[in-house]
């Protein structure tokens, strides 16, 4: 196994600053890059910028010991690890254009020997197109698109498959695939991750792994949309959809998910474009996945705006602005967007609780927006809407809402904590 002394990281977000400090772990120096003055800064100063249990306390201890240093420019390494984001268009079109700029960023420092790999989510064609802009920058060296396993640069796709509030845990634990520009390339990205995961390590082409990630999340919004559609026909029958869920899942072979507000995150509102846009008359389910999980916070806001109606003065608390729950992401947030569309309606005085962040974005606290902590709002309001299920959240009893107007879009009180209150919770 080739023993790797320095990596770049590229982009120290919600899997670049994990990724630097479990490298760091095993006592590789790592230089972590961003564009984020303040991102670089607190990294310095071994503080986190993102919400991520444990991921404090070992940056802390990478940072201190001096085997992790952040900084806005690309320095020289042995390998160059690119975590960049990589959103959408308005017209739902992939963007690379930081995966480019960071491509731009490393090639004045690579050097014979040296492995490229790419993380950051992309659609098919991403990695090959990685290695030939660095050919036509480095012209003095050579890249596996063009000279397989003699090359002087090594290039391969890595993506990750973790769930936010578990990433240090599942980067060590799961399965990985590696999919190289050549088998070489292949073989030193497996060499440069083996270094701290413990779960399977599967070596690939490059376009086979960015097509995997794709399908993963693919594959998920489309069971998603499943429950939310299926949620959408309990409304209109009048039936609990979480007792449907519920019972249905006792089948052997059925696994309904929960429905909720709608989707978010990095990848499971994106990822699926990536593919359409490659693929639009070959992927109809997927594009109707995505319509039925895009409406769904139009349902949520319809069905407040209904609750609102018989009353003089709505006070509205939306509890939960996170993508999902116990995380401080709010990236393609369908709570974000519900409470927006809320704010824009005027229908009453919104005010909003997210107990993972500081203060509210400026995109919902510019409509006029209060921020209040979640007992503070539920008090304030006589229309209480659970968008996120954070543990915070769990912690209060149903009955503590009183006779206020609920919508539950997480079953965390209508269902879930009525289980546990009788015992019959699976």
């Amino acid at each position: 196994m080739r023993e790797w002394n320095t990596v770049s990281v590229i982009g120290m977000g919600y899997i670049g600053l994990p990724t630097c400090a479990l490298l760091a772990s095993r006592g590789i120096s790592v230089i972590g890059v961003d564009t984020n003055r303040n991102v670089v800064d607190s990294v310095n100063r071994g503080e986190v910028h993102i919400v991520e249990p444990d991921l404090d306390g070992l940056v802390q201890k990478v940072v201190s010991n001096g085997k992790v240093r952040a900084t806005t420019e690309s320095e020289p390494a042995d390998a160059f690890i690119i975590a960049v984001p990589t959103p959408i268009t308005g017209d739902h079109q992939p963007d690379i254009r930081y995966v480019l700029d960071a491509t731009r960023g490393i090639a004045p420092h690579l050097r014979k020997g040296n492995l490229v790999i790419l993380e950051s989510t992309s659609p098919v064609g991403t990695t090959r197109q990685v290695s030939e802009l660095l050919g036509e920058l480095r012209p003095d060296l050579t890249f596996p698109h063009a000279a397989g396993d003699d090359s002087d640069v090594f290039v391969a796709y890595s993506p990750e498959r973790v769930l936010p509030g578990r990433v240090l845990t599942e980067l060590v634990q799961n399965d990985r695939s590696v999919g190289g520009l050549s088998p070489r390339s292949s073989e030193l990205g497996a060499s440069l991750y083996a270094g701290f995961v413990r779960g399977a390590i599967i070596q690939t082409t490059a376009e086979t792994a960015e097509l995997v990630k794709l399908s993963e999340n693919a594959f998920r919004d489309v069971n998603i949309a499943f429950a939310n559609e299926l949620a959408a026909v309990c409304e209109k029958l009048d039936i609990d959809v979480w007792s449907v869920i519920d019972l249905a899942n006792r089948h052997p072979r059925v696994s309904i998910l929960q429905p909720g507000p709608g989707v978010g995150g990095h990848c499971i509102a994106v990822d699926p474009y990536f593919i359409i846009a490659a693929a639009h008359d070959e992927t109809p389910l997927m594009q109707a996945a995505r319509r039925v999980n895009s409406k769904r916070p139009h349902r949520v806001v319809a069905a407040v705006v209904e609750l609102a109606s018989g009353i003089n003065r709505p006070v509205i608390a939306c509890l939960g602005l996170a993508f999902k729950a116990d995380i401080d992401d709010l990236r393609e947030s369908p709570a974000v967007e519900i409470v927006e569309l809320l704010a824009e309606k005027k229908i009453g005085r919104i005010i909003a609780s997210e107990p993972n962040i500081d203060a509210l974005p400026d995109a919902i606290a510019r409509l006029g927006v209060e921020f209040r902590d979640p007992l503070s709002a539920i008090d304030a309001a006589n229309i209480v809407v659970l968008l996120v299920d954070h543990r915070q959240f769990a912690m209060i009893d149903a009955a503590a809402l009183g006779t206020r107007k609920l919508l539950d879009t997480r079953g965390l009180w209508t269902w879930r904590q009525k289980r546990r209150n009788t015992g019959r919770m699976d």
